[in-house]
């Protein structure tokens, strides 16, 4: 497998994605599986989301609100970043992001689902995975609340992945994770991917959370009419891989102690059936 050189997109912030840029980030995107599209979202705004996600996140702490496990210990938390957010999905539509996805992925037909992962001081590398099973694949949009970078956990991937499909004995026989890559944002920056790209959260080696929004079309996309208004439009937290029962917080604590057993765990279990290439 060759290393693909990735398009970068500046979109002009007065007006939409041009249709020679359009044709360049289709042939990016069908060759790697991601594009990644400069300065998008206004980046003040962002600051002041980044503020309320971390003051709700701070506030359901010291409530002791929040479950326990469920990604605490390993560092990475499901988050739903409320109403405050829905300004990321207008200055899509006012850069022609929301087009631009639906000329790569025609099946993205509504609003997206709305999420956010919260990567936390001292969190773990995560397994490769992929979002989903190979046959239900969808538009994935991650958007830098803050810079993202090799300190803070930018997220590593693997150009061209998406194109096979990898049972997890095949991925861990043929190692394409040698030309995986790290994806440094600046807040404000958009990487666009499909939910078959190989990909893994890294560590926050950081004092400070790393908050990175992320826009979703499953199965075409939300069937919320609106989804920034999802439990109330308040900001909410919500496990990661692991659920915050007995069982599911002993599974995280060895994960975490013995990171292979996982990784035996998934090749044996992707030898009799399809599962194991997805976390």
């Amino acid at each position: 497998m060759t290393q693909p050189a990735n398009q970068e997109i500046f979109p002009s912030p007065s007006s939409a994605v041009s249709p020679e840029d359009l044709e360049l980030l289709k042939r990016s995107f069908a060759e790697d599986g991601y594009v990644i599209l400069r300065n998008v979202v206004d980046p003040r705004r962002l600051a002041a989301l980044r503020a309320g996600i971390m003051e709700e996140f701070e506030r359901a702490k010291s409530s002791g609100l929040l479950f326990s496990g469920g990604g605490l210990m390993s560092g990475h938390l499901n988050c739903f970043p409320g109403n405050e957010s829905r300004f990321v999905y207008e200055q899509f539509a006012e850069r022609g992001i929301i087009d631009l996805i639906r000329a790569i992925s025609p099946k993205a037909v509504r609003a997206p689902n709305v999420g956010c992962n919260l990567n936390l001081p001292g969190s773990a590398t995560q397994h490769y995975h992929v979002d989903r099973p190979f046959t239900r694949e969808f538009m994935i949009a991650n958007i830098a609340v803050v810079d993202a970078d090799l300190a803070n956990g930018a997220i590593e991937l693997v150009p061209g992945t998406h194109k096979k499909f990898y049972k997890f004995w095949r991925w861990a026989l043929e190692r394409p994770y040698r030309f995986s890559k790290r994806i440094p944002l600046r807040q404000g920056d958009v990487l666009l991917r499909t939910s078959n790209l190989w990909h893994r959260g890294m560590p926050n080696l950081t004092a400070v959370a790393r908050p990175m929004v992320g826009l979703t079309w499953e199965d075409g996309g939300s069937v919320h009419e609106d989804p920034f208004q999802f439990g109330g439009g308040k900001i909410a937290f919500f496990p990661n891989w692991f659920r915050p029962t007995m069982l599911g917080r002993l599974r995280e604590r060895t994960y975490l102690a013995a990171p292979i057993t996982y990784s035996a765990y998934r090749f044996v279990r992707s030898l009799f059936g399809t599962k194991g290439y997805d976390h």
